[in-house]
């Protein structure tokens, strides 16, 4: 069989939750059936690193897929291109989007379509790509693949598609994520937080996010508290981040907030294990991997009660509503000041993250793609 990827997320040193998620399936999938040949497509020059092995054939064609013109040019012409001079078997994208040029079976994974839910945290333009291509790949493809029984049950009832027709293959946690030792974890708080315990929240940059209302509860749980605990904040600047900019600069206790940026998973694994909590109050998550990255550290969670991410916590982290900062900030508190609950948490969640593993989510990604074939002979 021959497989041809939509490779355009597996960008070096930009790896995020769809990338994760395509590298860490990828690489196994290409490592247990050395017998079939993966077609990696590119839209601009690649990583070597990201060739995982003999069987993969590497292609670059443009352009760089990076604006809703330029999705429609590359999926509809450059990909449908390839998947016909190279006559692949099955059309694997795991970014969710695929090709209407192209008669190839298709196994399109969609992570979610918070698109749908939240139009007005995108650019307009890409909104309207999103909402208007989107039930047209997913009725199109012979095969969907999501991370969450919610965001199953969502794709299902809002693009009118058959629940037999997707399935459920979970992210899971880097394997750098780990427990550290004591003396480990007073060296990290010292580089980074003067030797202060820390809340910490990891994540690109956006609305969906909801980092301003972390920071409102931040500084309410300063003011109730007075503690000299820090919040640690990882991830990019992303887009509409106006506001959390305006609110870095001009928030109370903003000495006590420490912005790092993107890091490289060896760092922010390193940070998340010294964290006293991660704070989640996402407005949406199609899974939220940061969620389980904690729990592989033996750290608990404050995680909001929205869509996928009660599903993913299970019974190791504190249930917030997301909109309601004062919720937030009260949760805090409670861990702050019950030692004995953080340590029920940690527990918790060494056992809840057993439930995710790549291994598996690449074993589910595979068996799909075979389903594709098979959809494709008859």
């Amino acid at each position: 069989m021959r497989i041809a990827v939509n490779t355009r997320l597996l960008l070096k040193g930009k790896l995020e939750g769809i990338g994760w998620f395509t590298y860490q399936t990828l690489k196994r999938m290409v490592a247990n059936h050395p017998e079939h040949e993966f077609v990696f497509i590119f839209d601009r020059p690649y990583d070597p690193s990201f060739i995982f092995g003999k069987n993969v054939t590497a292609v670059v064609v443009g352009p760089p897929a990076r604006h809703p013109i330029l999705f429609y040019l590359w999926l509809d012409w450059s990909v449908a291109y390839v998947l016909k001079k190279y006559k692949a078997d099955v059309f694997l994208s795991p970014d969710g989007f695929g090709t209407l040029n192209s008669s190839v079976s298709t196994c399109l994974v969609i992570h979610d379509v918070a698109f749908e839910h939240y139009p007005e945290h995108l650019k307009k333009s890409h909104s309207f790509y999103f909402r208007k291509f989107t039930p047209l790949f997913a009725r199109k493809a012979k095969r969907i693949v999501t991370v969450s029984e919610y965001s199953k049950n969502d794709i299902a009832t809002r693009y009118q598609i058959d629940l037999e027709k997707i399935a459920v293959s979970n992210n899971a946690a880097h394997e750098e994520y780990v427990p550290l030792d004591w003396a480990t974890r007073e060296n990290i708080k010292k580089e980074y937080t003067d030797g202060c315990e820390y809340f910490i929240f990891a994540g690109a940059l956006h609305p969906r996010k909801n980092v301003v209302n972390l920071l409102k509860a931040f500084i309410r749980f300063k003011k109730r508290n007075g503690s000299n605990m820090k919040l640690i904040i990882v991830g990019r600047m992303a887009w509409n981040y106006k506001e959390v900019v305006e609110m870095k600069n001009e928030m109370p206790f903003k000495e006590d907030v420490v912005w790092l940026g993107y890091l490289d998973v060896q760092e922010l694994a390193k940070l998340m294990a010294t964290a006293y909590a991660l704070v989640y109050a996402s407005l949406f998550e199609g899974f939220g991997i940061p969620i389980i990255e904690a729990y592989k550290c033996g750290v608990p969670a404050i995680v909001s009660n929205t869509s996928s991410m009660p599903e993913v916590a299970g019974d190791a982290a504190l249930i917030v509503d997301p909109t309601d900062y004062h919720d937030i900030a009260d949760k805090m508190s409670q861990l702050y000041k019950d030692e004995s609950l953080r340590e029920k948490l940690s527990k918790n969640a060494l056992q809840q993250v057993q439930k995710f593993t790549w291994d598996k989510a690449a074993e589910i990604l595979w068996d799909n793609i075979v389903l594709c074939q098979q959809a494709s002979i008859k």
